[in-house]
């Protein structure tokens, strides 16, 4: 192979191999051809000294006595000696999201935020959101007091016969529902968070997020029992629940995963259940006073505390707008019988003028 050919390749590549090999082949000729090299290059350079700057292109080169170009070498040389630069160490784009940390979702709402101006703020802040909300998912503690029917064998006496009858009574039973999210994000092979977290609507996880942080500045430190649940995990669920198909926690019927419309909501604040329990009923209050500020409430009220939805949602308008169309009606109606009852007292108050007026 030529040697030049060689040496312009290792020039341009940059290799240790070529460029060992060539100063090998130096090397192997002698002092004497090492001393010509060196003279060849100072007179290379009294010639670009003098020739000024020259086409890159065509370089005027020394040649050793092995046929070898000295600025070959030379460049080869340069190349090996200039470090190459250490790449960036990359800057993490996602900060995890503690509930004392700065609200990150400042523009976060697609009107104030362009997808195509700024995706990453997007992209950051929802992944801030999803993470805080995770972290008030973890603080809740999975346990649950479930109503669970029990048929029990009672004695009765009724006109002077004793009889044993069936009697259904309702006991109330700790539950500890720890394992059913797990399961159903296995099953889904999803991790949990994306399984909870990830399902539900995005504009539904700003509206909650904004009220947690207000839950939690108001110091009523709320928690997250429940978030996404597909038709797998509704069917796990015990006590009064949706069909399984029919959850607005994420049901098939109602959008399944990513569509999910609700989530269920406690106090962890206090040492014991009975505690807990307390400060819960306060931050339902409290839902019920300041979440419509926020665009969260509450359908069920009491036969349901926990769970809240967003109020222009369907759920909402069909539990709390069909009893605030009966609380309407009752006005009404109590309205209209107001008025009735005020003509018929008019009337009487007429007629009892009249018949005086002609007694007279």
């Amino acid at each position: 192979m030529n040697p030049r050919r060689l040496a312009a390749l290792a020039a341009l590549c940059g290799t240790v191999v070529l460029a060992g090999w060539v100063a090998a082949r130096l090397f192997d000729f002698g002092s004497p051809r090492i001393e010509n090299i060196g003279a060849s290059i100072e007179a290379s350079r009294a010639t670009s000294a003098t020739a000024g700057a020259g086409p890159i292109g065509a370089p005027q080169a020394a040649v050793g006595e092995d046929g070898v170009s000295v600025t070959d070498v030379a460049i080869v040389g340069a190349a090996l000696s200039v470090p190459r630069p250490m790449p960036r160490p990359e800057t993490p784009s996602v900060e995890v999201v503690s509930a004392n940390t700065p609200d990150p979702v400042q523009g976060y709402t697609k009107e104030a935020v362009s997808s195509a101006e700024t995706p990453d703020e997007c992209l950051v802040a929802e992944t801030c959101i999803d993470r805080y909300l995770w972290s008030v998912y973890q603080r809740a503690p999975k346990v649950d007091t479930i109503k669970v029917p029990k048929q029990i064998k009672v004695t009765v006496k009724k006109k002077g016969k004793t009889r044993t009858v069936i009697k259904t009574i309702i006991k109330l039973v700790d539950e500890d529902f720890t394992w059913k999210d797990p399961k159903a994000a296995e099953k889904a092979g999803m991790s949990l968070m994306d399984y909870v977290i990830g399902g539900m609507d995005r504009s539904f996880k700003l509206k909650l997020y904004h009220a947690l942080r207000a839950l939690d500045d108001a110091g009523l430190s709320p928690g997250v029992t429940s978030g996404f649940r597909d038709n797998y995990r509704q069917a796990l669920a015990s006590g009064n629940r949706a069909a399984t198909d029919s959850s607005y926690h994420g049901g098939s019927r109602r959008g399944g995963y990513g569509h999910g419309l609700a989530a269920d909501l406690v106090s962890v604040k206090g040492e014991t259940r009975a505690q807990r329990w307390s400060s819960s009923e306060n931050l339902w209050k409290w839902i019920d006073a300041h979440g419509k500020e926020f665009g969260i409430g509450r359908p069920y009220l009491d036969k349901d505390p926990p769970h809240v939805g967003p109020i222009d949602g369907k759920e909402y308008a069909d539990k709390r707008g069909r009893a605030n169309a009966k609380l309407a009606e009752l006005e009404t109606k109590r309205r209209h019988g107001s008025a009735v009852s005020d003509d018929h007292s008019r009337a009487k108050r007429g007629r009892t003028a009249s018949s005086k007026a002609r007694s007279i």
